[in-house]
């Protein structure tokens, strides 16, 4: 069974709980005052595997399904080819740290404001999605299964609409937790070897 499968399952067996248990959810969900005045370290992580609702559930895993794949695909190709050791232990790192380093910038804006809650693996998802843009960046994305947008003018399209978004700061979405994960997630392969960019490189230059 691949990593991507046992993350979905957990995350959505966790969710499904936090569904009908309105104290595991609030317990779990990320919330800036209490991480932060409190120390209550573990919703940094944990907020990653509870979801607002069934749809965003759904969406958020489907969206892993997909991309988790070619995750470790790579991955696994680099293991092959000696540059890393442990493909499924680097995965989970990564996945894991995703969903961390995405709610940081939540987590220092919104230190002081008691009622500011997040929850959901959208940070995480988007670091799954943006790594495979990486060494992809031509591939198509299907929007609603229909509209084919290669993959690095969507990655662009991404950035300029969840920045802005998140200035606006009008829905409740955690815009800002979006941008950082796609960003860490495209950067994330240059920590595993910076040579890996002219790979990126040779992929952009290939029309």
């Amino acid at each position: 069974m691949s990593i991507t499968i046992v993350i979905i399952i957990i995350t959505s067996g966790i969710s499904i709980l936090a569904f009908n248990n309105q104290e595991l959810f609030r317990k779990l969900q990320f919330n800036a005052y209490q991480v932060y005045h409190r120390k209550e370290i573990f919703r940094l992580l944990t907020h990653g595997f509870v979801h607002a609702g069934w749809w965003h559930l759904i969406v958020n895993m489907l969206v892993l399904y997909f991309f988790g794949r070619t995750v470790e695909y790579y991955l696994n190709l680099m293991a092959a080819q000696g540059i890393v050791k442990y493909p499924i232990l680097i995965y989970l790192f990564f996945y894991l740290i995703s969903i961390v380093f995405a709610s940081s910038i939540s987590l220092f804006r919104h230190k002081d404001n008691v009622w500011y809650n997040a929850v959901g693996a959208s940070g995480a998802v988007a670091a799954v999605m943006f790594f495979s843009i990486f060494f992809k960046p031509w591939e198509k994305l299907y929007l609603y299964g229909i509209i084919g947008i290669p993959g690095i003018i969507f990655a662009i399209l991404y950035i300029i609409y969840s920045h802005y978004q998140s200035r606006r700061g009008t829905d409740n979405i955690a815009h800002d937790a979006h941008l950082l994960g796609a960003v860490f997630g495209f950067v994330f392969p240059l920590f595993i070897d910076l040579r890996l960019i002219r790979h990126f490189i040779n992929e952009l230059l290939v029309l």
